[in-house]
């Protein structure tokens, strides 16, 4: 009878080990693996050719927890249905791991689930919070400020003066100067705006700045769409019901969205109704869906990865870089803002 031997499970190698085999202290052993810290090169050398051989890896959690830091950043997030959300989570992701540095995501969407994570995130130990969402809960700040003394950066948007907290945006004031005089160059008299969540407009200036623009050229805004949240079948909806009460001749000549998906859904309802291109649409993020040659959509790019890149250089105790190159973003004019 022949009986089938299983291979014997092979333990964990430790950093004792590669010490013992290297010459050198299990301190030294530590330092090759963290970022920064000197090691003779020939000894480094040696020691990852050991580490290698024998499938030794650090346990940076343990490590780092021992420090006192575990080199994990937590991203509170929204919206994530959103693709400029996803963008932004995808610059930050790889820009943490480029330093060292993992991260923790928390989907901190309004809903039942809500509380929960907040729970959780008091519980878990992290070196920073990045906030990319779109209300700083106050439980969210205490947490942050009050019980575990970590920093916060607010991404993307502002926040209420009061507040110490560091924001890294862009200035939306002047974005959205910039594109009422794009509106306005066109010779339209007629102009319109869709918000999505119905919060103060200090939290964005958008609104403000393209306001301000048309004022100086005694214009106003002559209608005010909210959609609740930044949603494509949700603004489609708005718009449509636009389009079914208010005759074409009353409708507004242009329409600033507040982002990008607003805009996309809001053309959708145009193009249903044979109307594309009768009201000039901008859309605000860039993301990649507007490039499409069916909405062509003018739009302005934040340059998120910047605010990011920015963002999670001062989370990690990195330098800050001038506010000249990251404050500004771009306005990329395709068709859309042009009505026939």
């Amino acid at each position: 009878m022949t009986i089938d031997k299983k291979p014997l499970k092979q333990s964990k190698v430790n950093a004792t080990a590669v010490a013992k085999l290297a010459g050198v202290s299990k301190w030294t052993v530590s330092r090759a693996f963290t970022p920064g810290a000197y090691v003779a090169p020939e000894t480094k050398d040696k020691i990852l050719s050991i580490a290698a051989e024998l499938g030794y890896r650090p346990n940076l959690l343990a490590r780092s927890l021992t420090k006192k830091n575990t080199h994990i950043i937590a991203i509170a997030i929204d919206e994530l249905k959103n693709p400029h959300s996803m963008r932004i989570l995808d610059a930050a992701t790889k820009s943490l791991q480029s330093r060292g540095y993992l991260a923790m995501v928390l989907n901190i969407t309004a809903g039942e689930n809500y509380q929960s994570v907040i729970e959780m995130a008091d519980q878990l130990q992290v070196d920073g919070i990045l906030f990319m969402a779109n209300l700083l809960s106050n439980d969210l700040l205490d947490i942050a400020h009050t019980v575990h003394s970590v920093p916060l950066i607010q991404i993307c948007r502002n926040s209420e003066q009061a507040r110490d907290i560091e924001i890294i945006n862009i200035d939306g004031f002047e974005a959205g100067r910039e594109i009422g005089q794009l509106l306005l160059e066109q010779g339209y008299q007629r102009f319109g705006y869709m918000k999505g969540p119905d919060m103060p407009s200090s939290h964005l200036l958008r609104m403000d700045g393209y306001q301000h623009q048309l004022r100086l050229h005694q214009h106003e805004l002559d209608l005010m769409l909210t959609a609740g949240k930044y949603e494509r079948k949700t603004a489609y909806r708005l718009m449509k019901n636009y389009l079914e009460v208010t005759s074409p001749d009353k409708r507004v000549d242009a329409l600033f969205c507040e982002n990008d998906i607003l805009a996309i859904g809001t053309m959708e309802a145009l193009y249903e109704a044979d109307a594309l291109n009768s009201i000039a649409i901008v859309g605000f993020d860039g993301i990649e869906e507007g490039d499409s040659p069916v909405w062509n959509l003018t739009t302005y790019d934040q340059q998120s990865e910047i605010l990011v890149n920015e963002a999670i250089s001062r989370l990690t105790k990195g330098p800050k870089g001038d506010e000249s190159q990251w404050r500004k973003g771009r306005l990329l004019l395709r068709g859309s803002h042009i009505k026939k």
